[in-house]
């Protein structure tokens, strides 16, 4: 069987600097950082998680086998409008560590993964006659 190219160029060591990066970043936030240290008891195995999330998203390795949707669900204590402030550290910690295509690429695919897990979120979170609750 042959496996699919690398959606773009980065490596799974870069990877792993992109989030090592960024949950430096979102363990220091006084808004993110309280509602990750909730949920994330070891920080490095979420981090070798969510590694090989991106592994799975951007070079085809099928080593992810989670449904981040649900988990965001679950934890209750997720809001739509966080997905905003995640979205721009993430970006931050792109343009730090990676060659401005790499960053680009990644920042499209991430911000589409966050547009869908915002939608989930908010179809989980609404308000009288349906009515999504956006903060």
């Amino acid at each position: 069987m042959a496996t699919l190219p690398p959606r773009f160029d980065v490596t799974r060591d870069e990877i792993a600097r992109v989030v090592a990066g960024f949950y430096a970043r979102i363990r220091a936030h006084p808004g993110l950082g309280p509602v990750f240290a909730a949920h994330v008891g070891d920080w490095p195995a979420h981090e070798a998680r969510i590694v090989d999330f991106w592994a799975n998203a951007i070079l085809h390795e099928r080593v992810y086998d989670g449904n981040p949707v649900a988990v965001h669900r679950a934890a209750g204590d997720v809001r739509p409008g966080m997905f905003d402030t995640w979205l721009a550290l993430f970006d931050r910690v792109l343009a730090e560590e990676l060659r401005a295509d790499q960053a680009a690429a990644w920042s499209a695919l991430a911000h589409r993964i966050g547009r869908s897990l915002r939608a989930g979120v908010v179809e989980r979170m609404q308000g009288p006659g349906g009515v999504p609750i956006l903060r």
